[in-house]
């Protein structure tokens, strides 16, 4: 099994440009405890390497199996895997994850316009609202399995029409849903997900240790923007390809990108000019985590030197940023400050699991 290191968007970007096929491997159902949950995918290439896990890596290798078969004949399939016994007649290996997962395969190509990933990846490079809908059981000879259709679709049937609505509600709503509509004889079951937009991350400073970083938050398909006032420092290869650089002068930095688009802001410039000008203009944002990176002597500093300013970061100003995790070196760092912003906007405490286990035993 080749499973890319790039995110499923990139990986979609690369091949969709060629006019390569692919398979798209979607959960469309689970039951019980499963590593991913519904609305999860995965990109499979007719050369068998893939982006994206809905296992442990226990099942990718039967999926890029069945996917070729996917690929060639254009007829998508459901597969069903049930670990929810250790005498899995599947696969015989134990796996004791004490779930089911059901697993819609599906074909991408030019000439459906590869959707409706396609549509997905628009609306998610674009931080806009959407959901998309597959038919998961058809009892209409017209419509196969694996059908699908999005949130901005202009439907043509009565049936499709109220996916579709259900869609654009769900699109608003968030979540996941699965429908049956339609007349007996003609109905058809449809899985329907709102799109995951991913969590904006703002640097402000783009030293060294900005690089680890962004190179993790690219890993979670989030949209990093890095921003700095020395030109030197926003090169390009430096970071992914996906990462947005601008240049702003310290007392520019709310007109060079809109603050308030962002979940969350890390400052981390390692000048204190800079970092406090930063900082002010954070104040008076409404980014809801500001991390600042440093020691808690030179963040009171900071804040000394803001006066009033220091007061409406309140609470949303995290600072030593990044959890408590013994963290040494620059990518060490990267970990505990991605992590932390990742459980802020979890609504999580970013404990162990095993204290919660004990806690609840």
């Amino acid at each position: 099994m080749n499973t890319s290191s790039i995110s499923l968007f990139e990986f979609f970007r690369r091949r969709a440009a060629s006019g390569e096929s692919l398979a798209l491997a979607t959960v469309v159902g689970t039951e019980g405890s499963t590593y991913r949950k519904p609305g999860a995918q995965m990109l499979i290439g007719d050369d068998g390497s893939s982006s994206g896990l809905l296992s442990g890596g226990c099942l990718e290798a039967d999926l890029i199996e069945r996917s070729r078969r996917v690929i060639a004949t254009a007829a998508a399939e459901i597969v069903t895997y049930d670990a929810r016994s250790s005498q899995d007649p599947v696969w015989g290996l134990g796996l004791g994850c004490e779930g089911a997962m059901h697993i819609l395969l599906q074909r991408l190509d030019a000439a459906s316009g590869y959707e409706p990933f396609a549509f997905a990846a628009k609306r998610i490079a674009q931080h806009e609202r959407g959901a998309y809908a597959l038919v998961v059981a058809s009892e209409d000879a017209r419509v196969a399995v694996g059908t699908a259709w999005h949130s901005a679709s202009a439907p043509t049937g009565a049936a499709e029409a109220m996916i579709v609505e259900r869609a654009r509600n769900r699109a608003q709503q968030g979540g996941f849903e699965n429908i049956t509509v339609g007349p007996a004889g003609a109905r058809l079951t449809a899985f329907i997900a709102a799109l995951e937009l991913p969590t904006r991350l703002l640097l402000l400073g783009a030293g060294a240790d900005a690089e680890p970083v962004v190179a993790i938050a690219a890993l979670l398909d989030w949209h990093v923007t890095v921003v700095d006032h020395r030109s030197a420092y926003l090169v390009a290869g430096r970071f992914p390809a996906s990462t947005t650089l601008r240049e702003a002068q310290l007392a520019q930095v709310s007109m060079a990108v809109e603050l308030d688009d962002y979940d969350a802001a890390v400052v981390m410039s390692h000048h204190l000019v800079a970092d406090a000008a930063y900082l002010r203009a954070l104040a008076a944002a409404a980014v809801p985590y500001v991390g600042l990176l440093g020691p808690a002597a030179r963040r009171r500093r900071l804040l000394a030197e803001l006066g009033d300013a220091a007061r409406q970061l309140g609470d949303r100003l995290y600072g030593p940023v990044g959890l408590d995790i013994g963290a040494r070196t620059p990518e060490a760092i990267a970990v505990a400050i991605v992590a932390e912003i990742q459980a802020f906007l979890a609504g999580r405490a970013g404990e162990s699991f095993r204290l919660g286990a004990r806690r609840n035993a």
